[in-house]
């Protein structure tokens, strides 16, 4: 006998109330299909879908490119037309040593004659030339001057080509370094170091931004609004890297208020570039920024080996990337009163600007797109 179901409180005996599913019958579970089991290439199609695979494809090539341009330009530093000014009572010497100097294998330095030692002295100042040779034609020893704070492999460098050419001749020559790095500037490389910080300060915080609301600002506005929270950043960043390379740390000399500048204008030059690649290309605009940033831009920024004892291709681009423009300028400050700083902050400044009248044009034209696309 079928079991009676005297239903819910307050219902009629007999009624059985639907289930979810609105059938009151209880049936068994339909056994699963057995279908053909997926392979392996349609296991890996659906894990790893194809824009992963190019992105991937991407940072190995990245990788490759910072490989072979790192290896490429430090393996083998070989000095090529140093500036050296030379100067002497005697104006026959200085003749004889601007022909011997010129007949150099590989052309390592570039010898120009100076009216005295004081002219010498401040075209080093000046960041004109890099050494100068004070030949005294009454005794067997020369002096050689000599900038540390614009690098000390270059000053190395310039010491070895010009001790050997002058031992060449029967001479000797005594170093003076009238520009040291300070105490706390090992090899000077403080203001190359602190250049790198502040770039990769400017591209990271331009990537942020995208990651958090899309690689593309959707109209002019808020490109602006991305620009102006860069610029805030870049004024943070400045201040910042200056007070710890600078006073804390006391790496490097010069100006607090001039690298503050400096600093400021980097980060937001770098910043504003990675922005507008990002209006170009996307989320691979931030792979493209490091492309020109890190993997073109760091080893040729005269950092570790200043321009002369770098390969032609990355003494060439440094001085208008950001990074050897940066680097210039900060020992400029540093170690030379802020002489020569004028070119690069000029090309820092192009960077500035044109990274953020790109960034702002393509998002204008892209938030009119839209509006065209809704009426």
């Amino acid at each position: 006998m079928a079991e009676r179901y005297d239903g819910p409180p307050g219902g009629t005996p007999g009624e059985r109330p639907d289930d979810d599913y609105g059938d009151s019958r209880t049936e068994s579970p339909a056994a699963p299909r057995q279908g053909p089991r997926p392979g392996f290439l349609s296991e890996v199609r659906s894990a790893v879908s194809v824009r992963a695979a190019l992105l991937v494809l991407g940072v190995l090539a990245l990788q490759i490119a910072f490989i072979t341009s790192y290896v490429g330009a430090f393996h083998d530093p070989t000095p090529h037309r140093i500036p050296l000014a030379v100067t002497s009572v005697s104006p026959q010497a200085v003749d004889q040593s601007l022909y011997e100097l010129n007949r150099l294998p590989g052309e390592p330095l570039d010898p120009r004659a100076a009216a005295d030692e004081a002219t010498a002295r401040r075209q080093i100042l000046n960041r004109e030339v890099d050494g100068a040779l004070i030949i005294d034609p009454r005794a067997t020893t020369d002096r050689l001057l000599v900038a540390g704070g614009a690098g000390s492999s270059l000053a190395q460098a310039l010491t070895a080509v010009v001790a050997e050419a002058e031992s060449a001749e029967g001479r000797r020559v005594r170093v003076v370094d009238v520009v040291p790095e300070a105490p706390g500037d090992a090899r000077g490389l403080s203001s190359f170091y602190l250049v790198v910080g502040w770039c990769v300060g400017g591209y990271l915080c331009a990537a942020i931004l995208a990651i958090s609301a899309g690689a593309r600002p959707a109209n002019g506005a808020r490109a602006l609004i991305r620009l102006g929270v860069l610029l805030l950043y870049s004024i943070v960043a400045g201040l910042l890297g200056t007070v710890v390379a600078g006073p804390v740390l006391d790496a490097l000399p010069g100006s607090v208020w001039a690298l503050w500048g400096l600093g400021t204008l980097l980060v937001f030059a770098v910043g504003a570039l990675t922005l507008a690649l990002q209006g170009l290309a996307g989320v691979v605009g931030i792979g493209l920024a490091i492309l020109v940033v890190v993997v073109a831009g760091n080893p040729s920024a005269g950092g570790a080996y200043p321009y002369p004892l770098l390969p032609p291709f990355w003494r060439t681009i440094g001085p208008a990337l950001p990074p050897g423009a940066g680097t210039w300028a900060a020992r400029s400050i540093a170690y030379f009163r802020g002489n020569a700083a004028a070119g690069p902050m000029w090309v820092l400044t192009a960077w500035a600007v044109g990274g953020a009248v790109v960034t702002t044009a393509l998002a204008v034209l892209r938030g009119r797109g839209r509006n065209d696309a809704r009426t």
